[in-house]
């Protein structure tokens, strides 16, 4: 029965690893840590009630002591896009803008945009106006009070 469980502990660590090679995140290396501990534990014939609690534990272990430092590690920064940047900030109308009519201009940080109102009110030329969003190329706005 031993020789089995050292096979199961050894098979089950080689699968664990191979999914963790083949996928681009970790997932699966605590619980080759898991199965490394018991498979150990079954090479120097320990029960197996004791292979599973080592697996379970040593797996938990290393998952709660790793996971925050391998979330903030892989953690995908995201950069805000040019376009994205405007979001929020001033725009001076440089052409009425009028929903209805589909008309509207709106300059932020030195470039034109077209632009149309966040609450289909008409926003004369030279207006200020604060960005909302952006839709497609389209700056929404809204007029500062």
């Amino acid at each position: 029965m031993q020789v089995r469980l050292e096979i199961f502990w050894a098979v089950a660590l080689v699968a664990l690893l191979i999914v963790e090679g083949a996928t681009a995140q970790l997932v699966t290396i605590w619980f080759a840590c898991g199965a490394l501990a018991a498979l150990i534990a079954a090479i120097f014939g320990a029960k197996l009630w004791l292979q599973v609690t080592l697996f379970i534990v040593v797996s938990g272990v290393t998952l709660a002591a790793t996971r925050p430092l391998v979330k903030k590690v892989t953690k995908r920064k995201s950069t805000p896009l040019n376009a994205d940047r405007c979001i929020g900030q001033t725009a001076i109308v440089t052409q009425k803008i009028d929903n209805v009519m589909g008309t509207g201009e709106a300059k932020v940080s030195g470039t034109v945009w077209t632009a149309r109102s966040a609450d289909d009110s008409v926003i004369e030329e030279g207006k200020t106006v604060s960005v909302e969003k952006i839709e497609g190329v389209k700056l929404i706005v809204k007029e500062k009070e």
